[in-house]
């Protein structure tokens, strides 16, 4: 018998309102130095669908919080894990940018969301712990990682990891990187179980690089011609991500599957933050390239086509609906071997390598 991390519930909250493409059409784009990008917008979102996938994205309801959007979540992987929420020991909230309240431009932080979310589900076992976790887009993965370290380290056998976004909120309507960002939410249950299978996390990796990296996603002014330079949103070197996700995210992965003692052909699924559709493809090419292997077909789901990038919400809640059997031509049984990997502003990667 050994100890080990199982996933036995998860849950996701996909907001109702759907932002389409043809809506930007009015959008006025600048380049990062203030000069009107010459294209028409029909053009520039033409081009901007056949390069990321995107062709909607979803937006949370102006009445609602990443915080809220986090507890509902919470709730349906508490539902579908069937367990009483006062036995959780931690409550982990990933996150980037807190609550931004429609309309406003603060960030709001304190309480942090996860005490938030505490407080929305009604526990009031003192020694549930909550605490939110920044880590850029693979915050949701960094969480289940620190998780399994806790059941590793015997200082908790339950917890609820959550990851959620409004990035609505945070975004420069004169940039064309805009049209990226989502909003949503994803949670899990991860349970500390005694079993005698391999079922579980078998191993991770997390790499960070922090030096010329550093500012390849941050926050600046918006790039309008005379706009207030004290009102900051999210900003992106896209090319730059690019290249680096492209060099760094399949080794990452590799050394995962190294430590976990998996070969790559045994991996079913791999569930990789849904940032950009051409640039998942290129990173699971690359990835099998390592092996000289073909990219295998159906290894890869997606739901960025119709959601787009909710940062660290994208890997929960892609997990959660091919789980739940809501995306077409993917599945999953007991046994088969997985990949969570995630790649964001710090700039930081992960991975962890899971048996169902």
């Amino acid at each position: 018998m050994r100890t080990s991390t199982i996933i036995t519930g998860t849950g996701s909250y996909i907001p109702p309102v759907v932002k389409y493409n043809r809506e930007f059409f009015h959008n006025n784009f600048y380049t990062g130095s203030g000069d009107p990008i010459p294209d028409m917008p029909a053009d520039i979102i033409e081009k901007f669908e056949k390069i990321t996938g995107i062709s909607q994205r979803r937006y949370a309801c102006e009445d609602m919080n990443t915080s809220d959007l986090a507890y509902l979540a919470a709730k349906y992987a508490i539902e579908d894990a069937a367990i009483d929420p006062e036995t959780l020991d931690y409550i982990i909230v990933a996150h980037n940018f807190g609550n931004v309240t429609k309309h406003t431009i603060q960030s709001d932080a304190v309480p942090s969301l996860a005490s938030q979310v505490k407080n929305a589900l009604g526990i009031r076992n003192p020694a549930c712990i909550p605490y939110d976790l920044l880590f850029g887009c693979p915050g949701w993965v960094q969480g289940l990682i620190q998780a399994d370290l806790y059941f590793k380290a015997a200082a908790a056998r339950r917890c609820l990891v959550i990851g959620a976004e409004t990035l609505s909120r945070v975004i420069d309507a004169h940039d064309r990187d805009s049209m990226i960002f989502s909003d949503g939410a994803g949670a899990c249950i991860a349970e500390a179980r005694e079993t005698s299978s391999s079922q579980g996390i078998l191993g991770t990796s997390v790499q960070s690089y922090s030096l010329d990296e550093l500012q390849y996603i941050n926050m600046g002014r918006s790039y309008y011609p005379g706009s207030d330079p004290g009102v900051r949103y999210i900003k992106m070197q896209g090319r730059k991500v690019y290249e680096f996700a492209l060099k760094y995210v399949p080794m990452a992965i590799s050394s995962c599957l190294e430590q976990s003692g998996v070969p790559i052909g045994d991996v079913r699924k791999i569930f990789i933050h849904q940032a950009n559709e051409k640039m998942d493809e290129a990173i699971i090419k690359a990835l099998y390239a390592l092996y000289e292997m073909p990219y295998p077909e159906n290894v890869m789901p997606m739901n960025i086509h119709e959601l787009g990038n909710s940062s660290v919400a994208t890997v929960p809640t892609l997990l959660d609906m091919v789980r739940k059997g809501v995306i077409p031509g993917h599945h999953l049984s007991a046994g088969d071997i997985i990949v969570l990997a995630s790649v964001g502003a710090g700039m930081n990667i992960n991975a962890v390598c899971y048996r169902m």
